[in-house]
């Protein structure tokens, strides 16, 4: 079948590294999608109530927080080419303490929960659910692994690799949370780099 959706293939080429899912899968996948678009700063996903769409990343960033003894606890960045949501929100059905912020202005495609539910029953669907599903898992226990294992310097390097340029498109104080550090020693690391 041919790629007659304009955002299809962009999809399949993002998800590809995972798994290479046919044409067709992202065809329909896409259809279920509108063009969204966010300004820096907007709140996507307010805190304590239930995802209702599930994004992909055209152009932008977003970050996931939780509130913490009133200061934003950054837990993660999406950007340009990345699937997002408050995912334990959209597979739980349940509002979740997380919040979802645009971090610049942002151009995404968004699906409805329930779209997505349909989509993920269908046998493709459910691979590409699964795939995604332990992609995040391992990125999780990745990101809690170095957490415990690497000093802030060591985390900081490896996020510049992760995403290069990232500290000219993300506030640092996002990337100090992120990070599990002030934005002072931050500012220390970047200094003695």
């Amino acid at each position: 079948m041919k790629d007659t959706h304009p955002y299809a293939s962009i999809l399949k080429s993002s998800f590809d590294v995972f798994f290479e899912a046919p044409i067709e899968a992202w065809i329909e996948f896409a259809d279920k999608c509108e063009v969204v678009s966010f300004k820096k700063d907007e709140v996507i996903k307010e805190q304590f109530l239930s995802e209702r769409y599930f994004y992909y990343l055209l152009e932008g960033s977003v970050g996931i927080f939780l509130w913490k003894e009133n200061n934003l606890v950054c837990l993660d960045f999406a950007f340009d080419g990345h699937f997002c949501s408050d995912y334990m929100s959209l597979l739980t059905k349940q509002p979740t303490p997380l919040q979802v912020v645009a971090l610049e202005n942002t151009r995404m495609l968004r699906m409805t929960a329930h779209d997505y539910d349909i989509i993920t029953q269908i046998p493709i669907g459910k691979v590409l659910r699964l795939v995604a599903a332990e992609m995040s898992f391992v990125g999780k226990q990745q990101q809690q692994i170095e957490l415990l294992t690497k000093s802030a310097k060591e985390r900081y390097e490896k996020l510049l690799k992760q995403f290069p340029n990232i500290q000219n498109r993300i506030a640092q104080n996002h990337i100090a949370s992120y990070l599990g550090i002030t934005p002072q020693s931050l500012s220390r690391i970047k200094r003695a780099m």
